[in-house]
């Protein structure tokens, strides 16, 4: 046989809105107990570690943001030209008139990576820079 003891001994904790006073003095009014914030190794890491996080992301934007463009305009060493998009041309024409014996597809992918383009549309009056013809 088996027996099972249960006890209503739980009560919540009672949390003080008063400082805790030190024991020993005769009125019961003692020194405010103060308690001084240990910081470990380990915390002073972690405290560091979040610190530097949002230098470091700042970091990488910045050079890994401006060094793709920068590399490719000015250490490329080719020679660019620019023009101007009339209305109704598209990059196939520009690429056709740009270099007419080679295939369009790699000139238009040329000029979308030279000026940053995130697909083939371009409007009227936008400047791009195209390979220059040797």
């Amino acid at each position: 046989m088996s027996a099972v003891t249960m006890t209503g001994g739980y009560a919540p904790v009672q949390y003080r809105s008063e400082p805790l006073r030190a024991v020993g003095s005769a009125d019961g009014e003692g020194a405010v107990v103060r308690t001084r914030l240990r910081l470990t190794s380990r915390g002073r890491f972690v405290f560091t570690t979040l610190a530097a996080i949002p230098l470091i992301v700042w970091a990488f934007v910045l050079v890994l943001g401006a060094g793709g463009a920068a590399a490719d305009v000015a250490g490329g060493g080719a020679a660019l030209e620019y023009v101007t998009v009339d209305v109704g041309a598209s990059l196939w024409e520009i690429a056709e008139a740009v270099a007419p014996s080679a295939d369009p597809r790699d000139t238009i992918a040329e000029i979308v990576r030279i000026n940053g383009l995130d697909g083939a549309t371009i409007v009227p009056g936008q400047q791009l820079a195209i390979p220059a013809s040797q």
